[in-house]
């Protein structure tokens, strides 16, 4: 039996594929330690780990919507708050690893105060990477335009102070990638396939491709109509209220079922009367919802990419950050998907048709499908675990 500690940021989508690991590590005997947020509490207790909770230490959860929308696109922001974090959480986390002394740590690629620790400390160490792996080489899948980099260019002396205030605790850091890049030395999980991951064979065979982790739908969603288009933002930056009405106004009166999820950030009041073929909630059941649906149009988070092309389901693709741009970039590439270059009603309506009537979309996602049902999943994860423990 081994001691294992997990750490994570407050986000659902780097959380999730993480709980069917945790299960099946709890499953084989070992004893697991999950330090996270009182909004995952639930989540995390249900898989048999330890509940520790990080909130009164992370700078993020006092960040205002403003600075929170900022932060996949701003790296100096983002290095700060990584940085504030493990400075809060430095002292209290390095004093429970040397009671507990675990076998092993296993931290979320951005929850780099784990990471930290383990490197502080001389701790085996682990990274879940729920986004793609990247190298030089997948690295140039995220894009950047000229003004992301001057503005990186401008960010250097903020980072590099961020750098310094590591060092100054005893953290091996020299550079802003030791923060948030791996090397092919580090033992890595990433929740993709190796044919959905851009440059597999540029990494090292410390990197365990394991595919998606997908939850069992809580529900069964009726289809209504032959066609089902489902449109998400994600959960994080969706007060989008006149995109949604842009899509609502592009298939309204068409024959699609549309089923739209626009989160807490936004009244349902506001979308006043509604077209007859069209739903709009706060949150839905989206594995249930994706069994069914025809097409999908998302904002490219991992996990919502994920998900649909598990279940087979093609992509009209409206990325926001440079790296959802990467996996847009991807499903494109191997044709399952279409970018939106322009959101007015006439552009997202014949993205939709084109999607729909081109069984080619389709069945390049179900070859993307098959490729995530051939991997280890959790259990391949948990392999990689007990390999790292030895």
């Amino acid at each position: 039996m081994a001691k294992i500690v997990f750490f994570c940021i407050p986000a659902h989508g780097h959380t999730n594929p993480t709980l069917n690991v945790v299960k099946e590590l709890v499953r084989r005997g070992h004893q697991v330690w999950y330090y996270s947020y009182q909004s995952l509490r639930d989540k995390i207790e249900s898989t048999g780990a330890r509940f520790v909770a990080c909130d009164e230490f992370d700078s993020e959860m006092r960040l205002t919507p403003r600075d929170a929308a900022r932060l996949g696109k701003d790296l100096a922001l983002s290095t700060k708050v990584l940085t504030d974090t493990t400075m809060a959480l430095d002292e209290t986390v390095c004093r429970h690893m040397l009671k507990l002394q675990p076998d092993c740590i296993v931290a979320d690629s951005m929850a780099v105060w784990g990471k930290a620790v383990a490197l502080k400390l001389g701790i085996p160490f682990v990274s879940s990477t729920t986004t793609f792996a990247f190298n030089q080489h997948s690295a140039k899948y995220m894009k950047q335009s000229p003004m992301q980099l001057v503005s990186l260019l401008f960010s250097m002396p903020k980072i590099n102070k961020c750098i310094r205030r590591f060092q100054e605790k005893g953290y091996p850091i020299n550079s802003v990638l030791d923060i948030i890049q791996n090397d092919d030395q580090t033992h890595t999980i990433v929740y993709t396939s190796p044919d959905f991951q851009p440059c597999a064979d540029t990494f090292s065979d410390k990197y365990a491709f394991v595919g998606p982790s997908i939850r069992p739908s809580e529900s069964e969603y009726v289809k209504q109509r032959e066609k089902l288009v489902y449109i998400s933002m994600g959960t994080v930056n969706n007060a989008l209220l006149p995109l949604y009405k842009r899509c609502i106004e592009a298939l309204r009166d068409t024959p699609y079922q549309v089923v739209l999820s626009v989160g807490n950030q936004v009244k349902l009041s506001d979308f006043g009367e509604l077209p007859e073929n069209v739903q709009v909630f706060p949150f839905v059941d989206q594995i249930a919802v994706l069994k069914k649906a025809d097409v999908f149009l998302t904002h490219c988070g991992m996990n919502s990419v994920s998900e649909a092309l598990y279940f087979g389901v093609p992509l009209v693709m409206l990325p926001k950050t440079s790296e959802q741009g990467a996996v847009a970039e991807r499903a494109a590439q191997l044709g399952a998907g279409l970018k939106l270059t322009k959101t007015t009603p006439e552009a997202i309506r014949a993205a939709v048709d084109a999607v729909l009537s081109d069984s080619k979309y389709r069945e390049n996602a179900k070859v993307i499908s098959e490729g995530f049902r051939r991997c280890p999943g959790a259990r391949g994860a948990a392999d990689k675990i007990e390999q790292v423990i030895g």
